[in-house]
């Protein structure tokens, strides 16, 4: 077991140095995330998601960079890569819609202009009525990885694809802090 160690020493003492780095790009991506999630004032679930991602990424970049320290036999490797992304591929193909909703989540997160507690039309002819366009105003509940929870003022909950709220028109008519003064000024 001695010699195991002694002749693995460069290996481990490189994967120490991997797992030491991945854990700081993780702590400080992290502080960076949390930083723009406080100063947008956004919600903290939708922060601690994007958090999620970010390990994700990290795990699978500190995954591959310890195959490449230990030397694992290219050919082999090459072989076992190019059939999980095979079938991961067609998995993604399949399931397209979800994988650009979550895109759009990450995008929302980072830019999108409206939050929690706004009031919004959205330019959609498949959701609009014409007949009564106060049901056009929903307030944002929730923005999640895949979807928005949109309330209408008549209570009914619309669940919105993100990638569609990135694709259509979307006006803000007020936002929670105009509505909180205008509460403030009818009291």
């Amino acid at each position: 077991m001695e010699e195991f160690f002694a002749n693995h020493r460069n290996e481990f003492l490189y994967s120490l140095v991997t797992l030491i780095l991945v854990l700081i790009l993780k702590f400080v991506f992290t502080k960076a995330v949390r930083k723009v999630g406080k100063l947008g004032e956004l919600n903290p679930v939708r922060t601690n998601l994007i958090i999620k991602y970010i390990s994700i990424g990290l795990t699978i970049i500190a995954l591959a960079a310890l195959t490449l320290i230990w030397g694992v036999n290219y050919k082999d490797l090459g072989i076992l890569l190019s059939s999980v992304f095979a079938v991961i591929g067609v998995a993604l193909f399949a399931q397209w819609s979800i994988l650009s909703n979550v895109t759009a989540g990450v995008i929302i997160f980072f830019s999108f202009p409206f939050k929690i507690g706004n009031t919004i039309r959205i330019l959609d002819k498949e959701i609009l009525t014409p007949d009564n366009p106060q049901n056009d105003e929903f307030l944002i509940e929730d923005i999640k990885a895949f979807h928005m929870h949109l309330r209408r003022h008549n209570g009914e909950i619309l669940t919105y694809p993100n990638n569609l709220i990135l694709q259509k028109g979307v006006i803000l008519i007020a936002t929670y802090k105009d509505e909180d003064l205008v509460a403030d000024a009818i009291d």
